[in-house]
């Protein structure tokens, strides 16, 4: 198994790189998460991987970090997830905007990704449920959210606390405009939403 990887980037086409090591080119294929941190060609790069041996083709996939390829990891396990819905999923969203889909049972926001449909959404939620921790670093949890990412997910955990369900909340959040809101805005937004 090729676990990681360090070279010179020779080549990068969306979602495919090669990467030079020793003379050595290998093309790995990678999220948009990943791909979009790439360095200039012809600089130096590390890379996490993960190596997919299957009848017709061996294909290397590559990450920018450890939380990444351990979730795409975790995400091949589900039922009918393949290598490319797992790229799919992380190209989509943040290893931690994941995380919080599946906790809150968020299935809008995911079959909001391409080729993810309402019931693969719902497969996933259940399926990655009980593997969700697991697949952080560490077997904990994952690191802290983006800033508007954290704004709405305080936001959900506020809605929940004051005793709306999980999946009430969830579609309450998905008809509002969030972006650049604070918390405090974004529940206000919905109490408003819940009074009408």
């Amino acid at each position: 198994m090729i676990g990681s990887l360090r070279g010179r980037l020779t080549m990068k086409q969306a979602p495919l790189i090669v990467v030079e090591c020793a003379g050595v080119g290998y093309e790995v294929e990678t999220p948009m998460s990943t791909f979009l941190d790439l360095p200039e060609i012809g600089s130096e790069l590390s890379l996490y991987t993960h190596l997919l041996v299957r009848e017709d083709a061996q294909i290397l996939y590559g990450f920018s970090s450890e939380d990444e390829r351990l979730m795409f990891r975790t995400l091949l396990k589900v039922n009918r997830v393949g290598a490319k819905m797992a790229l799919g999923i992380l190209s989509a969203m943040s290893t931690n905007d994941f995380r919080r889909c599946v906790e809150y049972e968020d299935a809008t926001s995911l079959s909001r990704i391409p080729g993810v449909g309402k019931k693969t959404a719902e497969r996933l939620i259940i399926e990655m449920r009980d593997r969700i921790d697991a697949a952080a670093p560490g077997g904990g949890k994952a690191a802290p959210l983006t800033a508007e990412a954290s704004a709405r997910s305080e936001a959900v955990d506020a809605l929940v606390a004051l005793g709306y369900k999980p999946k009430e909340v969830n579609s309450l959040i998905a008809g509002l405009d969030t972006d650049n809101k604070s918390a405090e805005d974004i529940i206000r937004l919905a109490l408003r939403q819940v009074a009408h």
